[in-house]
């Protein structure tokens, strides 16, 4: 398609009437989004609440990363494997189950009395997870046909996901201080029995023909699983201990050997956990790698003026958290203007222009200096980022499960999954080895602008494979 055919076409696709969702299809997007909130809000809503977990069960400052450690191992260990479950035994199939796990593993944290039982709790949330979005991105891209609707889904769907994560910092704080930390986990009880008595009413099972249902690639998913794992878990161990530590290097090492393994098994396996034609698909190998850029990016920064705020301009933890709101507030926005967007820009020019936003807008940060009154500046670049974010975010999840039949939903919502929690558990080990290393002699504000520095190549690395899209009409 010429350039100008494309601009020819998506103007036409911004003059037509905006989409409607009413009746049973708005029903069906409320319950898938209020699904995946709640998973959003899991990700940070202990954060705030680890000290006090420490001091009521006992738990030393080296064994409460742990809480965090055991979630985000099987939530991006296990994303792939569940997306592709769900396409073979039904994707409504795995979210009821997910939801029904995520309710117990909740209960059982909240009321647990022994540290042991907290983790294992935290496992089987984070398995929940691995389960339940990659199943609800599959069903939300089944049930709204590809073009504007399906847009404006996953626009509204990456806006309350944004809001989650903020949303999660400050709900964590407040029940911790009015109540307990223990309704950080509770609070998942009622919210996820609520969706297991309406969902089952308004989302159709998906339909594997009899040949599928049956086959499982397992040397494929025990490879992609452990390798996962193993990547997560020397990501983390490096973000503590560094990238040379032997806790950290090793583990790192053998992740990418178990990828690399799994990669050769996919070319030879009778049926692919992640066929290779879906792999060989440009759509779905730039989108993941310009979404992982995305959440590596976004989420890192969080962390980088978490840094400046507490340890350059001397905030405390509450202050710092409510000058990120602007960021919440400009990831709503852009979520909520992606679907319209794309309808004018087409799905490439919206992925430029919103890496090109949130490039300037990190870019930008370079100049903080050591004075509260940079607030100025760092305010209105987040919200500006949080916007440009958003739109690359949501036409990741446009681009990569785009051209793609309903019996590989699954597995391509299990591959953008599994980008966003490897991105988002990348992005603050990476940064902070960079500050690490950059800090000592030159002080922590020279740490974090070379950190910032990186952190807006990456973006502008994700814009340059933006370029390599063809324009999608």
């Amino acid at each position: 398609m010429s350039t100008v055919e494309a601009w020819g076409s998506a103007e036409a696709r911004a003059a037509e009437p905006a989409p409607r969702l009413a009746g049973r299809t708005l029903v069906i997007l409320v319950v898938l989004l209020v699904a995946q909130f709640m998973l959003a809000v899991d990700f940070s809503i202990l954060n705030v609440a680890l000290p006090a977990i420490g001091t009521g069960m006992g738990l030393s400052i080296g064994r409460l990363q742990w809480i965090a450690t055991a979630f985000a191992l099987p939530a991006a260990g296990f994303t792939l494997l569940f997306g592709r479950v769900a396409d073979l035994f039904g994707r409504r199939r795995l979210f009821l189950l997910g939801l029904a796990l995520l309710a117990v593993a909740s209960l059982a944290g909240g009321l647990a009395a022994d540290p042991a039982v907290l983790i294992a709790a935290r496992v089987a949330q984070g398995l929940a997870t691995a389960a339940v979005t990659p199943a609800g991105l599959a069903l939300l891209t089944t049930a709204f046909p590809e073009g504007p609707l399906r847009e404006r889904a996953l626009g509204l769907n990456g806006a309350l996901m944004s809001a989650g994560f903020t949303a999660g910092a400050v709900l964590g704080g407040v029940l911790t201080d009015l109540l307990s930390w223990r309704w950080a986990f509770l609070i998942n009880v009622p919210v996820a029995l609520a969706v297991l008595l309406i969902a089952p009413r308004v989302l159709a099972e998906s339909r594997p023909d009899a040949a599928a249902r049956e086959r499982l690639d397992l040397p494929g998913a025990i490879t992609v699983t452990l390798g996962l794992l193993a990547l997560v878990l020397g990501l983390t161990e490096a973000g503590q201990y560094g990238w040379t530590h032997p806790a950290a290097l090793p583990v790192l090492l053998l992740g990418v050997a178990l990828l690399g393994a799994f990669l050769a098994v996919e070319r030879r396996a009778a049926a692919p956990l992640v066929p290779p034609a879906v792999l060989r698909r440009p759509t779905v190998r730039l989108g993941n790698l310009i979404g992982l850029l995305a959440f590596l990016t976004e989420t890192s920064l969080v962390f980088l003026l978490t840094l400046y705020l507490q340890e350059v301009l001397d905030f405390s933890a509450l202050a710092a958290g409510l000058s990120f709101g602007v960021l919440g507030l400009g990831t709503v926005l852009g979520g909520t203007l992606a679907a319209r967007v794309i309808g004018r820009l087409g799905t490439r020019g919206t992925l430029l222009a919103g890496g090109l936003v949130q490039a300037a807008a990190t870019g930008a940060l370079l100049a903080l200096g050591p004075g509260a009154g940079w607030l100025w500046l760092l305010l209105p670049a987040t919200f500006l980022g949080g916007v440009g974010n958003m739109l690359v975010i949501v036409g990741f999840m446009v681009t990569a499960t785009a051209g793609l039949p309903d019996r590989e939903q699954g597995t391509a919502a299990g591959l953008a999954t599994m980008t966003q929690q490897v991105g988002i558990t990348m992005g603050t080990p990476i940064m902070s080895a960079i500050v690490a290393g950059a800090a000592p002699g030159r002080g922590v504000l020279t740490g974090i602008a070379i950190a910032v520095l990186a952190n807006t190549v990456l973006v502008l690395v994700a814009v340059l494979a933006s370029t390599r899209l063809r324009q999608r009409s």
